[in-house]
């Protein structure tokens, strides 16, 4: 009767070890990127333009730990564009970078055009640089990156 309860306490004892390492070995996974979303600028081409003649053509890199990036509606309008020039900023739409309903890491490039860059003042040169930032779906506002300086001719 004791080697029937010496192994009835070994089993338990396997069996209990086991359980412990089943459930300590179940991590939730982790996000490759942070759910809140990053940007950088890759390139910016041209760096000086003719007003209401050129369009500036900025790229920016983007990375997403949970692929949030985008709505469905248009009038979601989750990048935000300002020029040093002007105290509002113009907003755009971003459509899904990834499914909805899937959460997984994205990164990628947005090539934002702005056309019709224009003077402000009545001189024949401006100089300028544009600050933009992205929301994602969960309301998280990516750190803002600025331009190289631009300038604008008449």
């Amino acid at each position: 009767m004791n080697i029937m309860k010496k192994k009835s306490r070994l089993l338990l004892a396997i069996c209990g070890s086991y359980i412990v390492l089943t459930l300590f070995s179940c991590k939730k996974d982790k996000l490759l990127f942070s759910a809140t979303p990053e940007i950088s600028i890759s390139s910016m081409t041209p760096t000086t333009v003719t007003q209401f003649r050129d369009s500036l053509v900025v790229l920016v890199h983007y990375k997403d730990g949970d692929g949030d990036l985008g709505f469905t509606e248009p009038d979601s309008l989750s990048m935000m564009v300002q020029d040093d020039r002007t105290p509002a900023a113009d907003w755009y739409y971003i459509p899904p970078l990834a499914p909805s309903s899937a959460v997984i890491a994205i990164q990628g490039d947005l090539e934002i055009k702005l056309h019709n860059t224009f003077l402000l003042g009545s001189g024949s040169q401006e100089i300028t640089k544009f600050h933009i930032k992205l929301k994602d779906r969960a309301g998280h506002w990516s750190n803002e990156v600025t331009t190289p300086q631009i300038t604008i001719n008449r």
